[in-house]
């Protein structure tokens, strides 16, 4: 067995990527007999995945990282993030929904990634919503992140009631630097948090962030324009002051989703004294260009892109049942 190299390969698991996976397999396995290669392969790789499953920030493509280096990281991804926010042009959000997609988005060039709760709930069998179990979802998160070099902001819907604590430390132990977080009360599914419980969890969180040395981007998503009760202010009124609100309370951006119309849209960056994020065509809204016009600093795509990606299967699986190809 000396001439196999085992020594090699074994030692110095803790600080291998998979690159040096490959390297290794391609220039030491090819001179192993048959059986020898299968029974080598299994064992490396099974240490392998259990050197991913403690030591996860290994897979994401960098180098092993102390503690402190791995802090260090997540701080810089964060201001990086954070000053996207503001720079001289919008920052534009492709959604992704697995690792697949958003290698894709950081390929094509944009600077983040972020995920989409439609998207990622719908491929992991689940309904929008807070249907998806948190551990799945954060699960996803963090397949998502280690398989790009840029910042990753993630759609967590309202936290899935887990305490500001716990959603930074999930959030963080998942690769993210920033999230989404809603204003609707899942519990009820059709009403709105009051504001000032909502600014307050938002203080938490960052507090929660700060605390653990790495302040993430909140993305505070008001939820006015879906589930406005008939005896409120206008909707309009009304997200502007839960976005005033949230942005005292250390939000980062301001996400009024579902503003209908490029006058509203324009009232809101007006109104609201930080960025705004808004999904380009969702329920009236103009897209990208028109966006950046009325001042929008956050443009991104929600589950527009998964859908779009439905349509085509469901197109390319009609032909291939009516017996052609493609």
């Amino acid at each position: 067995m000396a001439g196999l190299a085992l020594p090699r390969i074994g030692a110095g698991l803790g600080g291998l990527r998979c690159a040096d996976v490959r390297a290794i397999l391609d220039e030491e396995l090819a001179a192993l007999p048959y059986r020898a290669l299968v029974r080598r392969t299994r064992w490396f790789m099974m240490a392998y995945s259990l050197q991913v499953v403690t030591r996860p920030w290994l897979y994401t493509g960098s180098e092993t990282m102390s503690e402190r280096e791995q802090g260090s990281a997540r701080l810089a991804r964060a201001a990086e993030l954070r000053a996207l926010h503001v720079g001289p042009q919008p920052l534009v959000l492709p959604n992704a929904w697995d690792a697949a997609t958003a290698r894709a988005v950081a390929e094509a060039g944009f600077p983040a990634v972020a995920t989409t709760s439609s998207g990622m709930s719908a491929s992991l069998g689940w309904a929008d919503g807070e249907h998806t179990p948190s551990d799945e979802m954060f699960a996803a998160i963090f397949r998502v992140a280690r398989a790009v070099d840029v910042p990753v902001t993630a759609d967590i819907e309202a936290g899935y009631g887990l305490s500001p604590e716990q959603v930074v430390q999930r959030l963080l132990d998942a690769g993210g630097v920033g999230c989404n977080l809603e204003d609707t009360d899942h519990r009820t599914g059709t009403t709105l948090v009051n504001a000032t419980e909502q600014a307050d969890r938002l203080a938490a969180v960052k507090r929660a962030a700060r605390a653990a040395n790495v302040d993430i981007v909140v993305n505070a998503r008001v939820d006015v324009f879906l589930r406005q009760a008939p005896a409120e202010q206008t909707p309009i009124e009304e997200a502007i002051r839960r976005g005033r609100l949230y942005l005292a309370a250390g939000a980062d951006c301001i996400f009024p989703i579902g503003a209908p119309d490029a006058g509203t849209i324009a009232a809101l960056a007006d109104g609201i004294p930080g960025p705004i994020n808004v999904i380009a065509g969702f329920r009236g809204a103009p897209g990208q260009r028109r966006l950046r016009e009325l001042g929008v600093r956050r443009i991104s795509y929600a589950g527009r892109l998964h859908r779009a990606m439905l349509v085509e299967h469901q197109t390319r699986l009609a032909a291939l049942r009516a017996g052609e190809d493609f």
